[in-house]
């Protein structure tokens, strides 16, 4: 049996997580962790990582705000145990920081839980490699609860086609103006926000005559739990090192 530490066990994540692990027969959510006082579930559920015993957990999924990023780098550098970094919004050097802890353990980062998601970034480099003389634009939509924009997501998008095609590429957050006409190297992200929109992906490639779409739409935040999950029985016997999503779908 998988014994799992939850990190952010009291927002909408966490919740999801912990109902969807109810699901399955072979983990348990151990404990969790909240930032918010007076924060109780069916598990233990502690304030302060520097409470926390190692050998209460056997992986460790983080579904937080980056404002935290340096509390739980330090938790897990002190209990080396497999854990799942989930959180959007990570700057470059907090990746950077990820990638030397994965020196002592195995650590997995993504931006997008979904297993569709990756897949999607997988079809998306293709068409990138094999395209030429069209327009793209990429757009993301979200719930109103959501604080980052754009989504990691559409900025893993953005930088799969970035690295695939051959040409020079520019980002371009939103269009607004009386003289924004097109650039060629252009590639605008659009964010949109409201209502309970779990995460949806577009991608048009926009061509003389003809439009190519590639999206993703997540129907329920399960979606995200169920590719938690995946990874973390991934990762569990892994080696020390630097996991992500592709490392489970070429496996």
């Amino acid at each position: 049996m998988i014994k799992l530490f939850m990190i952010g066990c009291d927002g909408a994540m966490g919740r999801t997580i912990t109902e969807y692990v109810k699901t399955q027969d072979d983990i348990i959510i151990s404990a969790g962790f909240s930032p918010v006082k007076g924060y109780s579930c069916e598990y233990p559920v502690y304030n302060n990582f520097d409470d926390v015993d190692p050998n209460i957990f056997d992986v460790a999924v983080d579904f937080t705000h980056f404002s935290l990023f340096d509390s739980i780098a330090g938790f897990a550098q002190r209990c080396k145990k497999p854990i799942i970094i989930a959180t959007t919004g990570l700057s470059e050097e907090n990746v950077a920081t990820l990638k030397k802890l994965s020196r002592d353990f195995s650590v997995f980062h993504t931006k997008n839980m979904s297993y569709g998601v990756n897949l999607m970034l997988d079809l998306i480099a293709r068409a990138s490699s094999n395209i030429s003389g069209y327009d793209i634009e990429i757009i993301e939509k979200h719930h109103n609860k959501k604080v980052d924009a754009p989504s990691g997501t559409a900025l893993m998008i953005a930088n799969t086609i970035k690295n695939n095609i051959n040409r020079p590429v520019e980002f371009l957050f939103g269009r607004y103006g009386k003289d924004t006409k097109r650039k060629e190297q252009e590639i605008t992200i659009h964010a949109i926000r409201g209502g309970t929109i779990p995460g949806d992906h577009t991608v048009i490639f926009a061509g003389p005559d003809e439009i190519i779409e590639i999206s993703h739409s997540a129907l329920s935040k399960k979606v995200f739990a169920a590719g938690a999950i995946k990874a973390a029985r991934f990762i569990i016997d892994k080696r020390n090192g630097f996991y992500d999503m592709n490392s489970i779908i070429n496996s």
